[in-house]
């Protein structure tokens, strides 16, 4: 064999042996290829859902800020309105209330009063109707 023979002969068989070795290097490059690719694909869809989430938010902020209005309106009826009646009708029974409480210590004279009157009427109508 010729030494340009025996060259071809090591050549063959080191690119046979680094064939060989490096085919499950290219292999395991390829399944990290294609899990980038999957990785890739799940970033979009976070990414989407991201998007789908920050567009609840903003509708979230939205309406909260549609019921702090709402509540300070309320506030503000509250404020204006209700409780100015309130205090309107609080003191209205108040008045009342110690007008009839001046005045509930004298109702037990009057009913004993009225009894008497009874009596008398009734003990006077008596004495009439002998005369009559």
């Amino acid at each position: 064999m010729t030494d340009n023979e025996l060259l071809l002969a090591l050549s063959g068989m080191l690119d046979k042996k680094l064939k060989a070795e490096l085919q499950p290097i290219k292999n395991e490059l390829q399944t990290m290829k294609d899990d980038i690719a999957d990785m890739k694909d799940e970033i979009a869809d976070i990414r989407s859902e991201i998007a789908g989430m920050k567009g609840e938010i903003a509708s979230i902020k939205s309406n909260m800020l549609i019921m702090q209005n709402e509540i300070r309106q309320i506030k503000l009826c509250q404020e204006n309105i209700i409780l100015p009646r309130l205090d309107t009708i609080e003191s209205c029974y108040s008045d009342t209330f110690n007008r009839y409480r001046i005045y509930a210590d004298k109702m037990d004279s009057v009913f004993e009063d009225v009894e008497l009157l009874k009596t008398v009427v009734t003990h006077h109508s008596e004495k009439l109707q002998k005369l009559a």
